[in-house]
């Protein structure tokens, strides 16, 4: 049967399809357009199957608030033009609208909230068939408490930071702190909020570092003590590319060989254990420091941690929760 302009485009304003895939469904369907759908509902999973094994490095990450409740989505695609596509925005949009409207608290929730003829997982199925894109709902994070804020850097749709406050407080103080969960990527309010196992394994990894640090030193010294630059002979792959080169002489490096063995094995012998732990429980506090978002210093002045920041403007005031989520690599 022949396929009218209106039929097609009425297909193309509900699904979003190409002229010629609506066409084609339309066709296919004999002009049944709840068929039509249908077929344009699995060809958008074929190309979801097709391209599987691709990556879905961009997208779109919002952020939301309703009253004290918040969250924050992260629907992604594999090319940068697809992501700024407004029909593929409004499409994150729905959800992240969907998702706050029924205080969704898992991705399996918001994946399964009705949109469109089907779910939200259909949708998104639905939506990667026009554009023959692989497109993931990746990521999907809440938090409630008595104030939240929401902040998208820069309108971008590409960094989100959502934080949570104990009270209400001016939106000065709470934007400020919603920028620096999105700048310092804290990954704990505070050191009581680390996981003891979390905790003991990073003090592990410091001690193993500050023991290396200390026979590194031992070596450096004596290698200075040699006549011998250290930058030339801090590996044995340096050694002998600088011997070629000529800054080092075999001799030298010879020597240096020497030296980082013997030097590196007695000062392995010889570590003072209570001057480690000394350093390694400084370099700890220091860790803690830049992880940790109350004990962070405030980007508008680091004379401040974020805690006495926030202090500044109530003595009772604090966040309890935040949760951050970007798209670049970092």
């Amino acid at each position: 049967m022949a396929i009218t302009l209106a039929e097609i485009n009425a297909l193309r304003q509900k699904t979003q399809a190409g002229l010629m895939d609506c066409k084609k469904a339309l066709t296919e369907a004999n002009g049944d357009m709840e068929a039509a759908m249908e077929i344009l509902r699995k060809k958008g999973q074929l190309v979801a199957a097709k391209r599987s094994d691709r990556e879905a490095a961009e997208g779109c990450v919002l952020a939301k608030v309703d009253g004290n409740f918040g969250a924050m989505v992260a629907l992604k695609c594999e090319t940068d033009f697809v992501a700024k596509n407004a029909d593929f925005v409004a499409l994150a949009n729905a959800i992240i609208d969907a998702a706050v409207a029924n205080k969704c608290k898992t991705l399996e929730e918001v994946n399964a909230l009705p949109m469109g003829n089907g779910t939200v997982a259909d949708a998104i199925t639905e939506r990667s068939g026009v554009t023959g894109e692989k497109m993931e709902l990746d990521g999907y994070a809440v938090v409630e408490g008595e104030q939240i804020v929401a902040y998208n850097h820069m309108a971008q749709n590409f960094l989100c930071a959502l934080v949570a406050f104990n009270k209400n407080c001016a939106e000065e103080y709470a934007k400020g702190v919603a920028m620096q969960v999105a700048a310092m990527a804290p990954i704990a309010l505070d050191e009581s909020a680390m996981t003891e196992e979390a905790k003991a394994a990073e003090l592990k990894a410091i001690i193993e570092k500050t023991k290396e640090d200390e026979v590194k030193k031992a070596i450096e010294v004596a290698i200075k003590k040699a006549g011998i630059n250290p930058n030339h002979v801090d590996s044995d792959d340096h050694i002998s590319s600088n011997i070629t080169k000529g800054y080092i002489t075999e001799e030298q490096g010879a020597q240096a060989r020497e030296i980082i063995a013997t030097v590196g094995e007695e000062a392995r012998k010889n570590l003072n254990d209570k001057k480690i732990e000394m350093i390694a429980q400084g370099r700890l506090n220091k860790y803690y420091k830049e992880v940790c978002l109350l004990n962070q210093a405030y980007i508008d002045d680091n004379k401040l941690t974020v805690a006495q920041y926030l202090q500044n403007a109530d003595k009772e005031l604090t966040v309890t929760d935040f949760k951050r989520y970007t798209l670049r690599a970092e």
